[in-house]
């Protein structure tokens, strides 16, 4: 899967569903948006420092975190737009496994 990481489109990530996988086992999108549902670049630099706080413990033995740090939150082209896409992607992904298991 790819994501957006821009406006213009001439950005994408490569996402894969180990990645979407991760996100869940760590609930790293867990309270990271403010009430106002807006993605900025402050959200952004809160997952980074999220992530980097659980590479410092013991989840920083787990590969596929690392994986997701590199591949993913620390992607030279990931901003909030592609924050933004990401947990769109991650929510339709979610939604869809729920459908599978129903």
């Amino acid at each position: 899967m790819k994501i957006q990481a821009n406006p213009s489109g001439t950005r994408s990530i490569e996402i894969e569903e180990t990645h979407l996988e991760t996100i869940e086992k760590y609930q790293l999108f867990r309270d990271l948006i403010d009430s106002n549902g807006y993605v900025d670049e402050q959200v952004l630099d809160k997952l980074k420092l999220n992530a980097r706080a659980l590479l410092e413990g013991q989840a920083g033995l787990d590969k596929d975190l690392l994986d997701l740090c590199l591949d993913v939150i620390y992607h030279p082209n990931m901003k909030a737009f592609g924050l933004q896409q990401l947990v769109l992607l991650y929510i339709n992904w979610k939604n869809k496994s729920e459908e599978d298991i129903e």
